[in-house]
């Protein structure tokens, strides 16, 4: 299974959940990132401090609950963040560890703004895997990942002309991007491979939603521990302005058009 995005739309939240059924295997860590390092060239800048904090705070967490890291997921650890990665082998052997009769999965948002040519690629390499799409109203999410910027570059935008000019960045409309990317992956992908599901049945329902996934991925039904905890809520000390927000919306008026031909009112309703 491929969670595929989108960015600061539940995808933490999912992983946490299916990490606990007993048919599927996570690796102990998020985000694979390998199919936007083919071919998402401006992508493989930020992948090795991606790599190399998801091994800290994989670290961190033990060291936190006084427990040592398993030699064997030490062993795994360096195997996969030394030497040569990214490659087809390096691929497959992230799920090496995953016990007969459990399916891998690989939750990477980023995954959601392939080219075409990414798609096909995923399409020939994955002959048999199923994708999950988390769409998330247009401004909820923008701003959610407008905040998560700010915090990781030690920003913050002190007046209304800051926040303008924040809201510029590129980097949220293409996360957002459903109009350009969702076609992509519908033309390539049915029903039975493609579960287009909205943000806002994570919080109203989410035993419902898991039981979608799962009728999705021919599981059987399993029981989940926090199934209403944020995995990443926004931080505090961020208020953007209602002007921002609304040239926001405005900047956003494509994916509103797109949503509102292609989605019915109730997934609509429930996007946030």
């Amino acid at each position: 299974m491929i969670g595929i995005g989108a960015q600061k739309a539940g995808t933490s939240w999912l992983s946490e959940m299916l990490a606990q059924h007993p048919k599927i295997w996570t690796p102990p860590f998020k985000e694979v990132q390998f199919f936007n390092h083919r071919f998402v060239p401006e992508h493989r800048q930020w992948l090795p401090w991606h790599y190399r904090r998801s091994k800290e705070n994989l670290i961190n967490r033990h060291l936190a609950r006084n427990q040592p890291i398993d030699p064997d997921v030490g062993k795994y650890l360096k195997r996969i963040t030394t030497g040569e990665m990214f490659t087809e082998k390096w691929y497959r052997g992230i799920f090496a560890p995953a016990p007969k009769g459990t399916r891998p999965i690989d939750i990477t948002p980023e995954y959601s703004t392939l080219p075409d040519e990414g798609v096909d690629f995923m399409a020939e390499f994955l002959p048999n895997a199923q994708f999950i799409y988390i769409l998330r109203h247009p401004v909820d999410r923008a701003v959610s990942q407008l905040k998560m910027n700010l915090r990781r570059a030690g920003r913050d935008p002190a007046s209304l002309s800051d926040w303008m000019r924040e809201i510029e960045d590129p980097v949220l409309m293409d996360r957002g991007d459903y109009a350009a990317y969702l076609p992509r992956w519908q033309a390539r992908f049915g029903p039975d491979r493609l579960l287009v599901l909205p943000f806002g049945r994570i919080a109203r329902d989410p035993e419902g939603l898991l039981r979608r996934v799962e009728a999705f991925l021919g599981l059987p039904p399993a029981p989940y521990k926090g199934l209403h905890k944020k995995v990443f809520a926004s931080p505090d000390g961020f208020a953007v302005p209602p002007e921002a927000r609304a040239a926001l919306r405005d900047k956003l008026q494509p994916q509103f058009d797109f949503l509102e031909t292609s989605m019915d009112a109730d997934f609509l309703a429930d996007m946030r």
